[in-house]
């Protein structure tokens, strides 16, 4: 399931700039974003940090239940 929310975060950035910053390859930005890949805690902790959001706010939807974690 597409993670809509870092997608939404990411607006006009190239995710190779994103990518850059938060020191991963594109490849597995796009593979978040697309819910191809679960990231790591830690990294899921950088990319809220990156966006100033809580974990929940970016992986999980608005009622709490599991989106793709």
């Amino acid at each position: 399931m597409e993670r809509q929310k870092l997608i939404e975060c990411r607006g006009l950035k190239s995710r190779q700039k994103v990518a850059k910053e938060l020191r991963i390859t594109p490849q597995m930005l796009g593979a978040i974003e697309r819910g191809d890949r679960t990231p790591s805690l830690a990294l899921a902790k950088k990319i809220s940090d990156y966006y100033g959001l809580s974990i929940d706010e970016i992986f999980f939807n608005q009622i709490g239940h599991k989106v793709c974690l």
